[in-house]
């Protein structure tokens, strides 16, 4: 079995922007139930099929898959539930982990939040200086959540 460890933050500056290279991300979810997620996935010219467990703490059981390219765009345009989750993200190396910051776009904008993969979930990492809150436990800020309760609904935003 697959573990994702992963912590996310939201921005404290947009000192990221100059970082990395923007991707286009589509992604949408066959279901978002709580114990369980199944989400298909165009991430530039590539495409995957990933499921992923109820998240315990920063960790949770995810296996993902390479699918073709149109067989993702018909999940993504028959299959999906609305509104499908649109992002720009950036691949940022600093010391030693790659952090993938997200510029969500459609229902979800205003919303920027990083996010990183951990070997255990009390591995030593070092915040670059853009990186801020923690949010790691605020279930809003999961990508199958944000279909249900888009950012632009929020009232009350930790940003």
């Amino acid at each position: 079995m697959g573990v994702e460890i992963e912590r996310k933050f939201l921005l404290a500056s947009d000192a990221w922007r100059a970082l990395g290279e923007p991707v286009l991300v589509r992604q949408g979810y066959l279901t978002s139930d709580p114990k369980r997620t199944v989400r298909a996935r165009i991430y530039g010219d590539q495409a995957f099929l990933t499921i992923k467990s109820k998240s315990e703490g920063a960790s949770r059981g995810e296996w993902e898959y390479p699918i073709p390219l149109a067989d993702a765009a018909e999940l993504l345009d028959r299959l999906c539930d609305r509104p499908l989750v649109e992002k720009y993200r950036r691949r940022i190396e600093h010391g030693g982990f790659t952090w993938e910051v997200d510029e969500f776009l459609g229902e979800n904008a205003g919303l920027v939040v990083a996010e990183i993969e951990l070997p255990s979930e009390d591995a030593p990492f070092d915040k670059p200086g853009w990186v801020g809150q923690e949010v790691t436990d605020d279930k809003r800020y999961y990508n199958s959540n944000l279909i249900r309760s888009p950012y632009s609904t929020w009232t009350d935003t930790a940003s």
